[in-house]
């Protein structure tokens, strides 16, 4: 490997040791560490004493074992008032969850995918789990579509096309005309609702959220187990209108200048 491919290298297991952090909420010795994604130990041993170095991680000579200091934190606490401002985005989104317990998220564009850029998990005992900051091709969610549906024909060609190369299984790719009919459905009905997409045994309803994120659309969903969300549709499609509504309302009083 070049030594620019070890350093690429490097980096990305770096900052999945501190994914990792993320996900077990605990102190945990170097073996585990490595054990958990894979790594050998001599790697390890190394990243882990290069991340203590940089007070990126705590190490506890008398137990062994490493945790994640506040300068983690620092890197990105300045994120959603950057990105989010003084509007009702995430307001909205928490009163969507306190009215349906289902998982709420917002969701943008980054390049041919959508990214669930803030996530409120759901408290029901049938539920799917879903990563915020999670990435998925805008042809294969509820949420995607919708954001399709505020762009131009010429260009939802081009995203379905470049999605379909990122999309490593063939099943998954999408056939452009088919897409071009779903998309103007969304359009003349304004929400999009899907089930088994992207998750089998789940469905989604979203709504467009009149606001944008780095200058893309932004889009208000909630997912579940697909028979509460049919069972629930309709409340649940007024839950989130009325959640879109209020952003709106507070924007025009606020000027949150997103």
């Amino acid at each position: 490997m070049s030594a620019a491919g070890s350093t690429v290298k490097s980096a990305l297991r770096a900052i999945e040791i501190l994914e990792f952090f993320t996900r077990v909420r605990q102190p945990r010795a170097m073996s585990e560490i490595g054990a958990a994604l894979g790594y050998p130990a001599s790697s390890t041993t190394v990243l882990l004493k290069t991340l203590v170095g940089l007070g990126y991680l705590n190490f506890d000579r008398k137990t062994r074992v490493y945790f994640p200091t506040p300068k983690v934190t620092s890197l990105g606490d300045w994120i959603p008032s950057a990105l989010f401002g003084s509007s009702r985005l995430l307001e909205a989104m928490r009163d969507v969850h306190a009215a349906t317990g289902e998982a709420v998220a917002i969701g943008t564009t980054n390049d041919v995918y959508l990214q669930y850029v803030k996530i409120v998990q759901s408290i029901h005992p049938l539920r799917f789990h879903v990563d915020e900051g999670t990435l998925r091709p805008l042809t294969l969610s509820a949420l995607g579509w919708l954001l399709m549906s505020t762009m131009p024909d010429e260009k939802v060609d081009n995203i379905v096309r470049r999605a379909n190369i990122a999309t490593p299984n063939a099943h998954d790719r999408v056939k452009l005309p088919e897409m071009m009919k779903r998309i103007r459905q969304i359009r003349g009905k304004g929400y999009c609702s899907a089930e088994n997409v992207p998750i089998l045994g789940g469905a989604t309803i979203c709504v467009l959220l009149p606001a944008t994120i780095q200058n893309q659309p932004v889009a208000l969903g909630l997912g579940g187990a697909a028979e509460r969300i049919r069972q629930n549709s309709s409340r649940y499609l007024s839950v989130l209108q009325q959640a879109a509504r209020s952003v709106k309302a507070n924007d025009a009083s606020t000027d949150s200048g997103l």
